[in-house]
């Protein structure tokens, strides 16, 4: 992915109407959004600092942090530490059905990859084991993993697993999405309960996601039955709000 820091060509600020009723910010904000949708700055791209773009402008630095804080908001920029602000493919919106991460990403166009930082067999805790419908102390797979989108981290998947699947590999789990490796395994997933909460970031989850310490989190909790009733996996996930968020249908019966 190309992370060259782009700037933003002068003539597609050139009708700026200084003095109309529109606001600057927002002018410049519509602008910018424009050449992200047309291709002008790809999906990676750096823009150029704060005070640059409103020096080249002769527009001040809290009207050009207005500007990009509303494409911020949007899902279209995304400010990461030590790097800048980085233009993404837009904020995923996630149906709430029986669907990975991975599977979401890749259906909105965005390239999924996959961090992995644990893969070990523990026994299981009390939680776990109730959530598992396995007996405490039993050993269970533990799967700890960073989600990117087009390399930008979007959510902390923490994932247990009975023993029949001890012997996923590091390999299936950085290639594909969880769900895709239990199919492979024969696993036909039927049903599952989900919980989403919210809560602040801790200090590794905030390093880890490349945001600031005590953000916001989305956060889901999820036990997946297979078609025999059996739990197969229980998840703790975590999600930056600001490129993710969940979309439920409600029905009057």
């Amino acid at each position: 992915m190309n992370q060259k820091e782009h700037s933003l060509p002068a003539d597609l600020f050139m009708d700026l109407e200084r003095s109309g009723p529109m606001p600057l910010y927002f002018q410049i904000a519509q602008r910018i959004e424009k050449a992200i949708m047309g291709g002008d700055l790809p999906a990676g791209s750096r823009l150029e600092n704060e005070v640059a773009l409103g020096e080249r402008l002769g527009l001040s630095r809290p009207t050009i942090r207005r500007a990009i804080q509303e494409l911020v908001d949007k899902g279209l920029l995304v400010r990461r530490r030590g790097i800048g602000t980085q233009v993404v493919h837009g904020q995923v919106t996630r149906r709430v059905e029986l669907t990975s991460l991975y599977e979401d990403l890749a259906g909105s166009g965005q390239k999924p990859s996959t961090r992995l930082l644990t893969l070990d067999e523990v026994p299981a805790d009390a939680n776990v084991a109730e959530r598992l419908a396995v007996a405490e102390g039993d050993p269970t797979l533990h799967v700890r993993r960073v989600r990117l989108a087009d390399d930008v981290p979007v959510a902390v998947l923490e994932n247990w697993l009975p023993a029949d699947f001890l012997d996923v590999s590091s390999d299936e789990l950085t290639t594909h999405g969880l769900y895709q490796v239990l199919r492979a395994r024969g696993v036909t997933m039927r049903v599952a309960k989900q919980r989403i909460g919210a809560r602040k970031a801790t200090a590794e989850e905030a390093s880890l996601l490349e945001i600031d310490r005590s953000s916001a989190l989305l956060t889901m909790d999820r036990t997946a039955y297979d078609n025999s009733g059996r739990a197969v996996e229980f998840g703790h996930h975590c999600y930056r709000p600001d490129l993710y968020s969940f979309e439920v249908t409600l029905v009057d019966k």
